[in-house]
């Protein structure tokens, strides 16, 4: 008899906490859904994970695989301004360089343009005479005197972390890492360098990032620890990995050193989970839409993978402008994430307008619906009163909604608009689906994409009750409701590569450069890779490199990425770089320009091991058969129309194969499925709802 082979996965989000159990062995997955406890996160794991093994009668002893982690925690506290105490070292003259940033304004014509504060305040900034020139020779070292007095004022601010960002650390990283060790054995705070955080040139995005980094190292230190303590005393025999940013998992000693990778951890799970259903169902293209509690994110999935950017911008001061947030130097999933889940509030503006978001009830106090003690008017409490949501089925009736305070909560609004209740939040329901509908195509046209017809998977609690709405603003005429839909960034975690992407900056031109500096360079990014991966626990003969630069023609100002290789060593050569350089330079700009040197600015290496343990059952079509249903409740559509009998339907008892047609209703514990007029659905063979719009 096989034994059984237990996995979990938790994934705080702004609104639940999420919690996957996976049998390894039969490939069942159990999850379980409870309110975020932001004030202490580990209230709501702790609740998450013992509720889960309670229902599943799984001990803690069974699970000894290391558990997956995916969190907010650090993006949440940078939007919020709720980061650490940290203090920033940097070169004598650059203290003001946070203040300063790139001069870049996101808006021309804004006279009172503004920018978040930056995460370390001028007042903790502390300068230090010292020089390395951008050769990387040492023109002026540290004096004992001028670190001593340092460490005196780092002391006297009571600093609970410490950046070091010191002028061409970069190239040479000695003197920076010279006074982090001074302080660290002076003071006993966590301390980050620049140099290893974002090893990169441009002096304002590589000491934003160690800002950031340093400003979140208290907040997630001690979780992992208090974490960990917890799941040791509970009898777990697995060590926690953390999810990043760019779709790897590495130890949480190795994310307590650099929270800032995790900045996008949530969305990048949900993207790799929609990947793996990708991959299952046989679509190579497709737009994974992920709507939880706060927040809508978007991500393409091309080619069955999700597209990495190599910087992500941050605590944006307004959603859609780019420039007006931290542009932090870390590898991430591409997506674009806006104020739209189901704790998004709504109101009227000055000119008697109905917005939606980017505020949302978050989990305290929650919509109007909770009852804890929200007041405002949220996209949740609008999805009640139009019938889509049953306020008794609400996580499987464990946390019923209040309809009457939902009412009286949009009645707010509806009074300023002079419309009725429903009415108001029809426009509510519409104007969420406007937003992210909105969002989703700036986020292809940036890209050059065009999204409309693009299928859609739908996840997040949200996501199912709004998908179909979307889609059809897309234009689009299919959207995939997967198995567990509300939970599957947490089951994302568990079909994630143990993966770092590492660069560093070196500018060489690619007809004249030094083999051996360059051969020397990537050395140090395999071993700190392998170094990484093999602390997660993978063997060291599993890890596989791959190589990456960010190029340029000489004199221009911008880089464009360009993966070239993988194996053990660099094998590409000059024609075989500049070919891929220059039809990825096509693609973006139109045109390629010869006769022009390339230069290549930094030097990128991915390291990585495939652990992923279950593969994806292709979709086979069978037999159909429809679908039954006992049920039927009055479900308002669209803003101005009738209210239309609805079916409802319990997922539980849909089998493949099974066939229907909308408007409909899937009810599940964690999430439901509103199936627009129109629309028709078959269940495919690993559970999925597959919806296609009807072409009439």
């Amino acid at each position: 008899m096989v034994e059984d082979n237990w996995r979990l996965a938790v994934d705080i989000g702004g609104t639940f906490t999420d919690v996957v159990l996976l049998n390894d062995t039969t490939g069942e997955v159990s999850v379980e859904k409870t309110l975020t406890t932001p004030k202490a996160p580990l209230e709501a794991v702790r609740k998450g994970i013992k509720d889960l093994l309670a229902v599943t009668q799984v001990e803690p002893k069974d699970i000894t695989a290391p558990i997956v982690h995916a969190t907010t925690l650090i993006t949440n506290a940078l939007i919020e301004g709720k980061t650490g105490r940290a203090a920033l070292v940097t070169t004598a003259g650059f203290g003001d360089t946070l203040l300063i940033r790139d001069e870049h304004r996101y808006d021309m014509y804004d006279l009172q343009i503004e920018f978040p504060e930056p995460p370390i305040p001028r007042q903790l900034t502390f300068e230090i005479s010292e020089r390395t020139n951008a050769d990387g020779d040492l023109i002026e070292e540290p004096s004992d005197e001028d670190i001593e007095k340092l460490i005196s004022e780092i002391r006297s601010v009571d600093a609970e972390s410490v950046a070091v960002c010191l002028i061409n650390s970069y190239i040479n990283s000695t003197n920076e890492k010279f006074i982090a060790d001074r302080i660290r054995d002076s003071l006993n705070i966590p301390v980050c360098v620049s140099a290893e955080i974002a090893p990169q040139i441009r002096e304002y995005p590589r000491m934003i990032t160690a800002a950031c980094n340093a400003a979140t190292m208290p907040l997630i230190g001690p979780y992992l620890d208090e974490l960990q303590n917890w799941l040791t005393e509970e009898g777990f025999g697995g060590s926690v990995l953390m999810m990043l940013s760019n779709g790897g998992v590495v130890s949480a000693q190795d994310a307590a050193q650099t929270p800032i990778r995790l900045v996008e951890s949530g969305p990048a799970a949900g993207a790799l989970a929609a990947r793996w259903f990708a991959k299952g169902l046989d679509e190579s293209r497709l737009l994974a839409f992920d709507m939880g509690g706060t927040t809508a994110k978007a991500t393409l999935i091309d080619g069955f993978e999700p597209e990495l950017t190599n910087t992500f911008e941050v605590a944006r001061i307004y959603r859609f402008k780019k420039g007006s947030g931290f542009p932090v130097s870390v590898p991430s999933v591409d997506l674009v994430e806006i104020g739209a889940g189901g704790g998004s509030l709504a109101k009227a503006d000055q000119f008697g307008l109905l917005k939606v978001g980017p505020e949302s009830a978050g989990a305290e106090p929650g919509p109007a619906s909770y009852d804890q003690g929200g007041e405002v008017a949220a996209v949740t409490d609008a999805d009640v009163l139009l019938g889509m949501l049953d306020p008794n089925s609400f996580l499987g009736g464990d946390m019923p909604l209040n309809e009457s305070k939902a009412k009286e909560a949009v009645s707010v609004i509806s009074e300023k608009l002079n419309l009725s209740e429903i009415e108001t939040a029809a426009g509510i329901h519409e104007v969420v689906n406007q937003n992210m509908s909105a969002a989703a195509r700036m986020h292809g046209v940036e890209r050059g994409i065009d999204l409309r017809g693009i299928t859609l998977l739908a996840f997040g609690g949200a996501g199912p009750v709004h998908a179909c709405g979307v889609a059809e603003l897309l234009e689009s005429s299919k959207v995939i409701f997967p198995v567990n839909a509300s939970v599957l960034s947490a089951f994302g975690t568990l079909v994630s590569p143990v993966r770092i992407d590492l660069a560093r900056s070196k500018p060489m031109l690619l007809n004249n450069l030094d083999e051996g500096i360059r051969d020397s360079l990537l050395e140090e990014l395999r071993i700190e890779g392998r170094r990484v991966l093999t602390s997660a626990g993978v063997s060291g003969e599993a890890v596989n490199f791959k190589y990456g630069i960010d190029a340029r023609y000489e004199g221009q100002g911008n880089e464009i990425t360009v993966w070239v290789g993988e194996g053990e060593s660099w094998t590409a050569d000059f024609e075989s770089v500049t070919s891929m350089f220059e039809d990825e330079y096509r693609r973006i700009y139109g045109l390629a320009i010869p006769d022009v040197g390339i230069e290549v600015v930094t030097w990128r290496l991915s390291a990585s091991a495939d652990l992923l343990l279950m593969e994806p059952q292709k979709s086979v079509k069978g037999k159909t058969e429809e679908a039954t249903s006992n049920e039927k409740r009055s479900v308002i559509f669209n803003r101005g129309e009738q209210p239309v009998e609805t079916s409802v339907y319990k997922r539980k008892l849909l089998k493949p194969g099974m066939v229907f047609n909308g408007p409909a209703i899937v009810e599940e514990r964690e999430t439901t499925s509103v199936i627009r007029p129109g629309w028709n659905v078959e269940v495919g063979d690993n559970g999925s709802l597959i919806a296609v719009k009807d072409s009439k």
